[in-house]
């Protein structure tokens, strides 16, 4: 469950050619190009990194398809976690597949259960206005294991952006949005396991990925991550 939450937290936190550059809702992409998230605990302790890059770009009727390939380490440098996932753009609004939000290693644990999934994407406007609401996103799967039903149901909903102001964090400084949203994840399996979270995401338009999220629960941080590097 732990892992679960912690890459759910992160792709939250978060958010996403020929080797020519392509223009896509305001930001710039091409092969190779990428970025690099530091995550820390509550007391600022680095507990690690998360690396994107875009390792391929197709064309899907109006929209640009990147994959993206993504691997998170420990504070030791040790991989942890690894991914792949698409995100699509036409212009006007940058969609991630919410199939990101659970890992390659994680479908893994589902093995012989039979599991279906559904997705509704997280969605990214091009442009940002303080009061607006963003659509809900969520991951949903059913199965079983022997004769016991198992279900995973994961919701990002309120998506709200707050406010504005200047932020900086090591990758420069921002004119930043400011977008609260709450988290729930539920799994069923022989008993109910429901954790609740809140997240405090900063974007600014011009940037594919978020500046900077911090995640609560409770009202209590548990952890925040913030953009070091793009590239």
């Amino acid at each position: 469950m732990k892992k679960y939450l912690l890459l759910a937290c992160c792709f939250i936190a978060t958010f996403l050619l020929p080797a020519s550059a392509q223009d896509c809702a305001g930001f710039t992409l091409k092969e190779g190009s990428g970025f690099e998230m530091d995550n820390f605990d509550a007391k600022g302790k680095s507990v690690g990194k998360i690396i994107y890059k875009v390792a391929k770009v197709s064309k899907d009727g109006a929209f640009t398809v990147f994959n993206i390939d993504m691997e998170s380490f420990n504070n030791k440098g040790q991989s942890q976690l690894k991914n792949t996932y698409e995100m699509k753009c036409d212009g006007n609004v940058m969609v991630m597949d919410a199939s990101a939000l659970v890992s390659q290693e994680q479908m893994k644990s589902f093995q012989g259960m039979d599991m279906k999934f559904t997705y509704d994407n997280i969605e990214y406007p091009s442009k940002y206005n303080v009061g607006d609401k963003w659509k809900d996103a969520s991951v949903k799967g059913e199965g079983k294991s022997t004769a016991m039903p198992v279900t995973f149901n994961m919701a990002i909903k309120n998506r709200t952006v707050v406010g504005q102001e200047k932020l900086t964090v090591p990758a420069g400084t921002f004119d930043a949005y400011k977008i609260n949203a709450d988290m729930n994840v539920q799994m069923v399996m022989g008993f109910p396991i429901k954790v609740d979270m809140q997240t405090i995401s900063y974007r600014t338009p011009s940037v594919v990925w978020d500046l900077k999220t911090e995640t609560y629960r409770k009202g209590k941080l548990m952890g925040y991550s913030e953009l070091t590097k793009i590239y």
